[in-house]
């Protein structure tokens, strides 16, 4: 599940980026200085979090252990309509196991449910698979590339954008359900004769 972001998630996000080159893949330019400490971190987010365009949430699991962070945050001051997902990062032990698909599905639900937005974007660089193939899987699609002049050399940026739909009815009645703790259960039948 999701929750805000708290202080001491910091020092928990800093020891997931071991080097200098899992910083830079992981904030692009934003922070420039490795090795990132907590209060970095908080000093950055604490100036955009009040100005209530800014969301930054944490993934974590049923007994409250942080497993992933990413941003939300509104690029245009005066515009609404888009937001963007940043500083995606899943703890490094627990990659692999389809947690960053189920963070960035409960974000994209997140949007929906709490936030203007029709569309979200993000970047991610290029030679970043795992995570090019994690937005792919939760249906962000390529619409640009750039170059990106970094400390650590210059990289090939990918800009990823999906465009959301308003939740159904439908969808409406399974989050309520699901916040209710019910479990839905699939028709077997329906699933069986697709196939």
């Amino acid at each position: 599940m999701l929750r805000p972001y708290r202080k001491e998630d910091a020092e928990v996000i800093c020891s997931w980026l071991r080097t200098e080159e899992e910083l830079y893949k992981w904030s692009a330019d934003r922070f420039n200085k490795f090795p990132l400490l907590p209060e970095d971190i908080e000093s950055n987010y604490g100036l955009q979090i009040r100005s209530g365009r800014f969301f930054p949430l944490c993934y974590i699991d049923d007994e409250g252990n942080l497993l992933g962070h990413f941003i939300i945050r509104y690029p245009k001051k005066e515009d609404d309509s888009s937001v963007r997902f940043g500083f995606v990062i899943v703890d490094p032990q627990m990659r692999g196991a389809g947690h960053g698909k189920k963070m960035l599905q409960l974000g994209i639900r997140y949007v929906k449910e709490n936030l203007s937005a029709s569309r979200i974007d993000l970047g991610v660089l290029a030679d970043n698979y795992s995570a090019r193939h994690c937005y792919e899987a939760v249906g962000f699609r390529e619409y640009g590339r750039r170059k990106s002049d970094l400390p650590i050399g210059i990289w090939e940026c990918i800009d990823m954008e999906m465009n959301l739909e308003p939740i159904t009815a439908r969808e409406s009645t399974a989050v309520e359900k699901e916040r209710a703790g019910i479990v839905l259960k699939r028709d077997t039948k329906k699933s069986n004769r697709s196939r």
